[in-house]
């Protein structure tokens, strides 16, 4: 009987002991503890999400084939959104800030910023990329409409009829002969002062009176000169016998 109650309380010894190191095992302490929670607090704030809305429309269309083409795009492909049937869209995202393309393979949008705190508070400006530091807030839900249409090619230059007229040659052949037919009208020619001035310019413009003529220069270097004087030879006096 002693025997066996010495391995009874042997055993009772043995469970005790494991019982009371497996809680010290299991409970975790004030450190960790802590440190779970604040991961636990960390994670439910990363996963809360919030919606980006808006409006797309293109004001120069009536038809809405345009629709199903078009995407919305953040942050360069992140999140990807498409249009409802009235062009409205909404895609779901956590805090951050995010750069939103409108994507359509015909047509242009402006691109829109838009900032989310952590408290879900959204503001929205235009992304100028220039100019970072120049905030141009705009309204939420947004609003985005298009530009204009894309264009892919140059367009061929076609001709026209100012681009001869212009041309430096024509103005160069043409400019003259009309200046010369307008200002004799614009200026008054019966006026006695006007002639005597025009009469003194042509006068002066007349190269007749200040230089000589051709044939007249080559007769005096070949010619000899018409004022040229004859030499006469005296002859000797015969002597009478």
């Amino acid at each position: 009987m002693r025997a066996i109650s010495g391995t009874l309380l042997t055993a009772l010894v043995i469970f005790g002991l494991s019982v009371l190191l497996g809680a010290e095992t299991a409970a975790p302490g004030p450190t960790e503890s802590a440190a779970a929670e604040d991961d636990g607090g960390s994670s439910g704030v990363a996963s809360q999400r919030f919606m980006v809305e808006g409006k797309v429309s293109i004001p120069f269309t009536a038809d809405q084939e345009w629709v199903p083409a078009t995407r919305v795009v953040l942050d360069g492909g992140q999140y990807l959104g498409f249009l409802r049937s009235d062009g409205s869209f909404a895609v779901s995202v956590p805090s951050g800030s995010y750069a939103i393309d409108v994507s359509h393979p015909f047509y242009l949008f402006d691109s829109v910023r838009v900032d989310i705190t952590s408290k879900g508070k959204i503001r929205a400006r235009r992304l100028n990329n220039i100019q970072p530091s120049l905030v141009l807030t705009v309204n939420y839900p947004l609003k985005v409409k298009a530009k204009g249409r894309a264009s892919y090619f140059q367009q061929r230059e076609q001709w026209r009829i100012t681009d001869f007229l212009f041309s430096p040659m024509i103005l160069t052949m043409f400019l003259p002969f009309v200046l010369l037919m307008i200002l004799p009208k614009l200026i008054n020619t019966q006026d006695p002062e006007t002639q005597r001035e025009m009469q003194q310019t042509m006068g002066i413009l007349n190269p007749k009176q200040s230089l000589p003529e051709l044939s007249e220069v080559f007769t005096k270097l070949f010619g000899g000169g018409g004022n040229a004087k004859k030499v006469v030879k005296n002859k000797p006096a015969k002597k009478r016998s």
